[in-house]
């Protein structure tokens, strides 16, 4: 129990010198205070309006949405188009179409093409 009753004086004497000892010294030798990375306050406080705006007021877009909505549209549109049309390479269509020229080839399987 002593043991216990030493590391307690010793942690309270910690806290009442302000959390430094004489023998520690800080991890940096410059001092910064907490509110040098803030550059001020980034709350907004609630207004109760819907994104902000009151009714009747309207809205202002900014530049860039413009940009962005017809860029996002876009490549929507050109990835749709793209995978409608993107080959088929399936292992099933493959091995269907091989199974076919097998059996044209030993003659089990008529050829359409031929019967034309």
């Amino acid at each position: 129990m002593p043991l216990l009753r030493r590391s307690h004086t010793k942690a309270m004497r910690c806290l009442r010198t302000g959390g430094t000892s004489s023998t520690s010294r800080p991890f940096t030798s410059t001092l910064r205070s907490r509110s040098d990375d803030s550059h001020g306050s980034h709350y907004d406080p609630p207004t109760g309006w819907l994104w902000g705006i009151p009714p009747g007021q309207k809205y202002e877009k900014e530049g860039w949405e413009g940009l962005a909505y017809y860029g996002i549209c876009g490549s929507l549109i050109v990835a749709a188009v793209g995978y409608a049309f993107k080959p088929d390479t399936s292992i099933q269509t493959w091995a269907l179409e091989e199974a076919r020229r097998r059996l044209e080839a030993e003659g089990i399987l008529e050829d359409p093409e031929a019967s034309k």
